[in-house]
């Protein structure tokens, strides 16, 4: 069960809001006292956000199971819904897998694909390092336009302390789903009404990936609103109202039987924004995500592989591989990753403490660096890896232990820093 709040009139036609990472159900206050005249807004706070309950959920179908099972308890059937960034993703996810209850769609800041793997796991490792500190500090900048965070120092404080007071563990997990995230070879299975909306000036999720949205969304309209970064809502309230008011009261046209048009004396669709931007986007060509071909366990032990060593590793071990060595590197993929890596006995961090030893013990440092980043990954702090270090040195030798600590410090060193 998810922390939520009803905002609006008891018999009307509800509409769900999600949140972005980091930030609560209040990003959306200013947008609460229009589209609460015509619809029973119902907003919520991810797991360990605002005050709500610190259960993890590591992926966006955790979130979005969580999410329905909250509005089952509430009587809650079908909904339009409107989610920012990981909201979003909730949002497509629910239209993919649970169709018959999203009426109409708005993905906010969204993307198919959130940036790399890599990136949301390294932001993992550096706030279980270095606590939320370091994300709430630069928080603003990739949240708001310069001009905006200079004029409203209020709104960038109340931002700052939305993420300190966020759980850790909490965060962590919402970063790996995030990194877990991949919708692009399903977009042209959303079949409800869909706006595309993003700030001109995002630079997390800005106008390019909400281009490619609306390129496999088959029934989707990209809106761009000028002077707003990744909180478009919190930047630009009164354009992001507009939009959203204009898209719900039209796309729920088709559905009257089930969800009625919202109306009002002061209230008439189609709704004409005057700030934003809205357009039909050309098409563009998507990533290539078509099947390789490969053997299941080939696939799965690629998975595995670049989520615990990150896309750059294994796409440099690949781009070195030629006619000689790819033999070994699909060996490699398939038996070490694809079978070992993919076993149920022991988690990842386990994996990990295993590995490292193994490499120490065997006198290969030159893996060890490989290894580091990924204990780092799959969970284990630099404290626990300076604890499997000391370990060696005693079964494993001090010479050889205190080359690993050279190499790991190093490593460490450059995956926990903060952003700059």
């Amino acid at each position: 069960m998810l922390q939520y709040r009803f905002d609006g009139p008891e018999d009307a036609p509800v509409l769900v809001l999600g949140p972005s990472l980091g930030v609560t159900w209040h990003m959306w206050d200013r947008q609460i006292p229009e589209l609460s005249q015509h619809w029973r807004v119902f907003r919520y706070d991810l797991p360990g956000h605002g005050g709500a309950p610190a259960h993890p959920a590591a992926a966006v179908t955790d979130l979005a199971d969580r999410l329905l099972a909250t509005l089952d308890s509430v009587g809650v059937q079908r909904f339009g819904y409107a989610g920012c960034s990981i909201g979003g993703a909730v949002g497509a996810d629910l239209a993919l897998r649970h169709p018959h209850r999203v009426a109409a769609l708005a993905l906010v800041a969204a993307s198919p694909r959130f940036g790399t793997a890599d990136e949301f796991r390294r932001r993992g490792v550096v706030v279980r390092t270095n606590g939320l500190e370091p994300i709430a500090r630069t928080s603003p900048e990739r949240w708001f336009t310069p001009g905006f965070a200079a004029a409203q120092p209020a709104i960038v404080e109340w931002a700052v302390q939305m993420v300190r007071t966020t759980d850790p563990g909490c965060y962590i997990a919402s970063c790996e789903a995030l990194a877990a995230f991949d919708i692009r070879a399903e977009l042209p299975r959303i079949g409800v009404p869909t706006l595309v909306l993003v700030g001109a000036e995002d630079k997390v999720t800005g106008p390019a990936e909400a281009r490619n949205l609306v390129a496999g969304i088959p029934d989707a309209r990209l809106a761009l609103v000028p002077g707003a970064s990744h909180l478009a809502p919190v930047e630009q309230p009164a354009a992001v109202t507009d939009l959203l008011l204009m898209h719900f009261s039209t796309a729920w046209q088709d559905t009257l039987a089930s969800i009625p048009v919202p109306s009002s004396p002061g209230f008439a669709a189609p709704f004409a924004p005057v700030v934003p931007v809205a357009e039909i986007t050309a098409a563009v060509v998507l990533p290539d995500v078509s099947p390789t071909g490969r053997s299941d366990r080939y696939e799965r032990g690629m998975k595995v592989r670049r989520e615990v060593l990150g896309d750059a590793h294994v796409d440099a071990a690949s781009a070195a591989s030629d006619g000689f060595t790819d033999d070994f590197q699909e060996l490699l993929t398939r038996y070490a990753w694809g079978e070992i890596w993919s076993r149920e006995g022991l988690d990842r961090r386990s994996r990990s403490c295993v590995s490292l030893t193994a490499v120490v013990a065997s006198g290969h440092l030159g893996g060890l660096t490989q290894h580091v980043r990924a204990a780092l990954r799959n969970g284990l702090t630099p404290v626990e890896i300076k604890e499997v270090l000391l370990q060696t040195a005693v079964y494993c030798g001090v010479p050889a232990a205190g080359a690993a600590f050279e190499i790991a410090q190093s490593v460490i060193q450059e995956e926990t820093a903060p952003p700059a």
